[in-house]
């Protein structure tokens, strides 16, 4: 039987000291916020956005694009990984963005900040990092945290896309079950995270209201745009998740690396097609 894989400082799947992991989550956050095509949510009044945090916000581009494009408007970011949010302070030095600040924070406890503190709640891609139990209490955080009026957003996806590589959907099982034994997934049968379909409840059960959602479809099949990035991302994600998988007992390393090369085969074909959605849930603090 595999061991829990849990831990009180760290409970990403990724060794967040990996520098290739800060390179992909840079490379995949600006691909994100582009199909997403904006920042906010269009229906959001920027009019009302002072204060702005970024939950586990990695290497912390998000937030520095936010510093760069609202420059009235005050952002933080926070993130267990010391590492990481050295380097999203250094780049915003770089930038010179002086409205942006960067603490290390586990968000699996309470937050320190005081409440009604933000505008605007940004969560992205947590799913990695939260079991089950975790999310009420950390939306319950989140709400504490904003003021009345508002916004709280939770951005989600349950997997990388439906595609027609029989090694990716082998790999993606193994993913998944991998999550499963771990205690990470919302899923009765364990063919995905099921977690979109949960971020209007979390929301609702902790009190937001006027809650609205979008969904994005990226089309990373061959020839599209998006192609080469996604799926060097699901590439690179593979890789570096290859040890959690194989320490929960899942699988070894042979059939990951006979996978991994099939999959990349597959990827570059020009048949290959590919679907990834990501489902964005806000709401306001009443």
């Amino acid at each position: 039987m595999a061991e829990a894989f849990s831990s009180a400082e760290n409970t990403y799947i990724i060794n967040i000291e990996s520098g290739a992991e800060t390179a992909r989550l840079l490379d995949q956050d600006r691909l994100v916020t582009f199909f997403m095509q904006s920042l906010f949510p269009p229906q959001v009044d920027l009019s009302k956005v002072y204060h702005v945090l970024d939950v586990a916000c990695g290497p912390g581009e998000w937030a520095r694009d936010v510093a760069f494009h609202y420059p009235e408007m005050k952002v933080a970011g926070v993130d267990i990984n010391r590492t990481m949010i050295e380097y999203a302070r250094d780049m915003a030095l770089v930038r010179k963005l002086d409205n942006v600040t960067y603490r290390v924070m586990n968000v699996l406890e309470p937050l320190d900040f005081p409440d009604n503190a933000f505008d605007f709640v940004n969560a992205r891609f947590l799913v990695g990092l939260m079991s089950p139990s975790a999310w009420p209490e950390l939306v319950k955080e989140c709400m504490r945290i904003t003021r009345p009026g508002g916004i709280i957003r939770l951005t989600e996806c349950d997997n990388m896309g439906t595609t027609n590589s029989p090694a990716y959907n082998r790999l993606k099982q193994i993913a998944v079950t991998a999550m499963q034994k771990a205690g990470r997934t919302f899923s009765p049968d364990g063919l995905s995270m099921g977690i979109t379909n949960l971020l209007g409840r979390f929301l609702r059960d902790a009190g937001c209201q006027n809650i609205q959602r979008s969904a994005y479809a990226i089309d990373y099949s061959a020839g599209e745009k998006a192609h080469a990035a996604v799926c060097l991302d699901i590439q690179m994600a593979t890789k570096l998740s290859q040890p959690f998988m194989v320490k929960m007992g899942v699988t070894d390393n042979k059939e990951m690396d006979d996978l991994y090369e099939q999959m990349v085969n597959e990827m570059e074909a020009e048949t290959f097609n590919g679907l990834w959605i990501i489902v964005s849930v806000w709401g306001e603090k009443p």
